[in-house]
């Protein structure tokens, strides 16, 4: 090898062992979604809707809301099959993903209108440092809770289509009053970038509580004027900030 050779040679050399040791991460390209208490997976058609259109695979959880460990298990079950991927989770859905977000193949979380508590922490601990404006969910029996037909517009969803809704409201699935005392053992926001939505109408979840616990787990936050089913109202802005998780996973 001649001395030109090598003085051009040797940065090549340089440059490759540099890049080597740096990881490189493909873009997470699946994204699973967790729905929240009273609700079922089939809200998140929007979302998922542009997320596919824009290339993404997409999985949704049917969690049974019978208590959190079955809704832990039955996320866990869909996470086992997904790969790399953006775990993202509505209102008591939050709870869900903060649970079991450590899991390796999820590589960022994003919480939609969501509980995101820490180790020790119930839903029920959290809404009650600072109340929502609600006053609609009540018992159905058998240690269940559901949010009174009547008032399921004005409450969970003023500002989606009212057949939608109202459809929403007959079809809503009770949720066990213990998923919601049940303490979080794992914080993974903690361990994975984390992003959130507030949504400044909501009435089922305080928005202030909203911010509090984005800002306690140094989420990336985005507010979005709406009610508590922001993921039907702001459907593209929902999808953006995932896509945006999805980028920026590592």
């Amino acid at each position: 090898m001649t001395f030109r050779t090598r003085v051009l040679f040797l940065p090549l050399v340089t440059a490759i062992a540099i890049a080597a040791s740096f990881p490189v991460y493909a873009q997470v390209k699946t994204v699973v979604l967790v729905h929240g208490a009273f609700a079922d997976g089939s809200g998140w058609k929007p979302v998922a809707d542009i997320l596919q259109g824009h290339g993404y695979s997409v999985r949704v959880v049917q969690e049974p809301e019978t208590s959190f460990a079955a809704d832990v298990a039955a996320t866990s079950r869909v996470l086992e099959k997904a790969g790399p991927c953006v775990l993202v989770g509505h209102s008591y859905g939050g709870s869900i993903i903060t649970e079991v977000g450590t899991l390796a193949n999820v590589r960022s979380l994003v919480y939609v209108a969501g509980f995101q508590p820490d180790v020790g922490e119930s839903v029920d601990e959290l809404a009650n440092k600072m109340p929502p404006a609600e006053k609609s969910v009540a018992p159905v029996g058998d240690g269940f809770v559901a949010v009174n037909i009547d008032a399921f517009a004005a409450d969970f969803a003023p500002d989606a289509p009212k057949p939608l809704v109202r459809f929403m409201a007959i079809s809503q699935v009770p949720t066990s009053v213990a998923a919601f005392g049940a303490k979080t053992t794992i914080a993974a926001w903690k361990q994975k970038s984390s992003y959130a939505v507030v949504a400044t109408q909501d009435r089922m979840i305080n928005p202030d509580l909203e911010r509090f616990v984005a800002k306690r787990a140094g989420s990336q936050v985005i507010e979005l004027q709406g009610s508590h089913a922001i993921f039907l109202s702001h459907a593209r802005e929902v999808a953006a900030l995932i896509e945006k998780a999805a980028r920026e996973a590592k």
